[in-house]
């Protein structure tokens, strides 16, 4: 018998105008000074400024960094631990999606374990000695759930990868998933971070390490997304909205303890190699690799079928994978997610090299069947 562990956030916060909790926390955690991870987009927008708005009215002393981009860099995380040095701040307030609250939680970890200052010895598995500095994290998107994960993403442009840091260290100790801030996203980023939901409680529902307390956590994310993105995207239905940003929590509540799989070790190094947004990438992949793992997965697709209303009454295991596989295709398609690496702009004589730094990613131990460079390969070449 396997002991199976659950790391999850302190305390979280839910619904429409839940950043008003700040300066109660703020205050009741004795912080004097934030400093505000955001994106110049997220500004622009207005978005960040409905979360600077409580911490002016409450008179709480912060400074904003913004200088990162979609899929951060290194040189990003060495800017905003400079950044958080030089104003004397004693914690983080991310605001963002994915990229931000990433970015947040590099600074936090190599803040308080300098030795990796370097931001490079992050990548993989990584064993720090201090917890982050506290982070509060204000996801504006329903996708990443980085709000609840020990996992972040930064990407090494010296060597073209995405680095995929895992610590238990790094996890927010306050997540607030307000749904007025995730109603600003355009149709196309709600859909490319829903999908990336649906991916992660996909994936986290069929990796080696599941459990029943994540097979749990999955299944529900698995039907409330196909419940609810559709609304969320197509007509903007607030409460459509506001039940993706909790089964995108749900799903990372899950996935962040047992692992992910080769969508992710794929998706990974479209965006290392051109800067594809994340979402989409898991989007165009995950039914070629639910096609790949159909063999040894079949009798939990046939439970994601039942809770996403599909009749999987008489059928065969390579019906059930069919039929599944369709469903994840059909949604995507419905939400104007490309359905190929070509319209992505990938390069066919790309795939190899992708291929061989997909193998060894940190998601790819988790993926249920067995895989090689040459099975990669193929599902590389099945979704161009």
């Amino acid at each position: 018998m396997s002991i199976n562990r659950m790391i999850l956030n302190e305390t979280s916060y839910f619904g429409p105008n839940a950043r008003e909790v700040i300066s109660s926390e703020f205050e009741a955690r004795g912080f004097s000074k934030a400093l505000v991870v955001t994106d110049n987009t997220l500004i622009k927008a207005g978005i960040t400024d409905k979360v600077l708005e409580v911490l002016d009215s409450e008179f709480i002393s912060y400074e904003v960094f913004s200088d990162l981009k979609p899929n951060p860099t290194v040189d990003s995380v060495k800017a905003g631990v400079t950044k958080f040095k030089k104003i004397n701040a004693d914690c983080l307030i991310a605001v963002g999606g994915g990229s931000v609250i990433d970015v947040a939680k590099a600074i936090g970890i190599i803040i308080n374990n300098p030795k990796f200052s370097d931001v490079v010895s992050l990548a993989g598995v990584v064993n720090t000695k201090n917890k982050s500095v506290p982070i509060i994290a204000l996801p504006t998107t329903a996708g990443t759930a980085a709000e609840v994960t020990i996992n972040y993403v930064i990407t090494n442009e010296a060597t073209t990868t995405k680095m995929v840091c895992v610590d238990p260290h790094d996890i927010p100790i306050i997540a607030i998933i307000d749904t007025e801030l995730m109603a600003g996203m355009p149709a196309s980023l709600a859909a490319a971070t829903g999908m990336d939901a649906l991916t992660h409680a996909i994936e986290g529902y069929i990796t080696k390490a599941s459990w029943v307390m994540t097979d749990m956590m999955h299944l529900k994310a698995i039907e409330m997304i196909f419940e609810n993105l559709p609304k969320a995207v197509l007509t903007k239905d607030m409460e459509a909205i506001n039940n993706m940003g909790i089964a995108q929590y749900i799903a990372g509540m899950g996935f962040s303890n047992v692992g992910l799989g080769i969508v992710h070790s794929m998706a990974h190094q479209l965006g290392a190699f051109y800067d594809t947004p994340h979402g989409v990438a898991n989007a165009v992949l995950l039914p070629y690799v639910m096609e790949f793992n159909g063999d040894v997965c079949y009798k939990k697709f046939e439970e994601i079928g039942n809770v996403i209303g599909l009749d999987m009454d008489a059928l065969t295991k390579e019906e059930i994978v069919e039929v599944v596989v369709q469903a994840v295709k059909d949604l995507s398609k419905s939400l104007g997610i490309p359905e190929t690496l070509r319209d992505l702009g990938v390069q066919k004589e790309d795939l190899k090299a992708l291929s061989k730094k997909a193998l060894v990613d940190p998601c790819t131990g988790g993926n249920p069947r067995e895989v090689t460079v040459d099975d990669i390969l193929e599902i590389y070449k099945k979704a161009f």
